[in-house]
């Protein structure tokens, strides 16, 4: 279509008048093909539609909250009945004590449950709360991790200070010298070591946890009195139904949950071990918005759609039919095409394409075959999908194959996004 002449791109006019940069965050202006929408109207199942109308399957899932589809009857249902009779009060209702306890039965190493919105809410939480378990400032995690957007853990570090990031040592995923090193460093002011359940930094090829790391992870902090916090806010419930180190048979004392926990309805939340309960209980954290009850509605349903069916599965193998797909598709169009990570939440990179041209043009050629991509980020399925779904868009992919051979050579460089790789690597 002619997004010149779209309401798209009138909405971004109006949104440069009014808004910073036009757009802020991961939609920041810049950071996909400039064929990509910035709006949308509306949203169903696997799909979304652009303000003009144009319908996508949506390989990114809203970055991961959608599991069950969009607008998915039951657990909207849920949240509507709880709307029609109370959302945010003066204090929460039962649901809360409800949802505690559902999720403190569903995953082995929690004890306690809190509630909060976002993801970065419930890191910074655990961050605050491991310092008051031990007592201690220092905290270690990986160098690329993504944990939030608040100043501590922010990748653009525009307007924080280096007071912001203090007490903090980096180490490298997976290996376990140099997290060994990290211990070392700290001496006795550990508070915690932070971990992604697998490396799934921008940028660069997804990896699993080793389990030899996982496991000094743990006994470092046993041996320390540091607490072991698990970020599994962009993969808890689609690596497993428990928290997803349990996978290697590690339990931390706390792990953070957000995304898709309610199907998209706004709640994260912080589950930690008996051990970390007094200090949780001291922290004083609070929003007006934290104790809302038809999000706690919709994550109760969610949560019984978790037990009672066999969504992961499901997203599972249809995760590898599309990883098997592409990359055959791409090696048949003479291209090296990586897929990392879990299938279900995979990255896609070109082999030698150092700044993203092929990968651009890539998915622009997907989106015009009504696929929606993303170049450098981590996507997500969700149990909405289907086989034809994902046989369609391997279908897509076999024309976008073929324009990225004819245009490969003339490619442009990616230039726009030398300021934000440079910082993830």
């Amino acid at each position: 279509m002619d997004r010149a002449n779209s309401l798209d791109r009138a909405l971004r006019e109006r949104a440069r008048a009014v808004i910073p940069g036009g757009m802020y965050g991961h939609q920041s202006v810049g950071l996909l093909p400039d064929d990509y929408p910035q709006f949308f109207a509306k949203a169903e199942g696997a799909h979304i539609w652009d303000v003009d109308g144009n319908r996508y399957l949506d390989l990114m899932c809203a970055y991961g909250p959608n599991l069950f589809g969009y607008a998915n009857p039951e657990i909207d249902a849920a949240y509507v009945r709880q709307l029609s009779l109370s959302d945010t009060l003066t204090g929460p209702t039962e649901l809360m004590v409800r949802l505690a306890e559902e999720l403190t039965a569903m995953v082995t190493h929690a004890a306690w449950a809190m509630f909060c919105k976002n993801g970065t809410d419930a890191t910074s939480m655990a961050l605050v709360t491991a310092r008051a378990h031990t007592r201690r400032k220092t905290i270690i995690r990986a160098r690329g991790a993504y944990h939030g957007a608040a100043p501590w853990c922010t990748p653009r570090p525009a307007g924080t200070i280096d007071t912001d990031r203090a007490h903090q040592l980096f180490c490298d995923y997976n290996d376990v010298a140099s997290l060994e090193d990290a211990v070392a460093r700290a001496g006795g002011d550990l508070a915690a070591i932070f971990a992604a359940p697998f490396k799934h930094d921008a940028f660069i090829d997804q990896a699993a946890p080793d389990p030899a790391y996982a496991r000094r992870a743990r006994e470092l902090c046993d041996q320390t009195g540091a607490l072991l916090i698990v970020d599994d806010v962009r993969a808890g419930l689609r690596m497993a139904r428990d928290c997803s180190w349990s996978l290697l048979g590690i339990e931390p004392d706390l792990s953070t949950w957000g995304k898709c926990i309610a199907n998209g309805h706004p709640i994260s939340a912080l589950l930690g071990s008996e051990k970390a309960r007094t200090a949780a209980a001291s922290i004083y954290v609070t929003g007006s918005f934290w104790f809302q009850a038809a999000p706690m509605a919709a994550a109760l349903e969610t949560l019984r759609l978790v037990r009672d069916t066999d969504y992961l599965e499901r997203i599972m193998a249809l995760g590898d039919r599309l990883a098997g797909g592409l990359v055959e598709r791409a090696a048949a169009a003479g291209f090296g095409l990586r897929c990392s990570g879990p299938t279900q939440m995979p990255l896609y990179l070109f082999d030698d394409d150092p700044d993203l041209r092929k990968g651009f043009c890539f998915v622009s050629q997907m989106l015009a075959r009504g696929v929606y991509m993303h170049p450098w980020h981590n996507m997500f399925l969700c149990a909405a999908m289907t086989a034809t779904d994902i046989d369609q868009a391997l279908e897509a992919a076999e024309g976008a194959f073929a324009v990225l051979k004819r245009e490969a050579a003339g490619l442009a460089p990616v230039e726009k996004l030398a300021f934000l790789s440079a910082g993830q690597r």
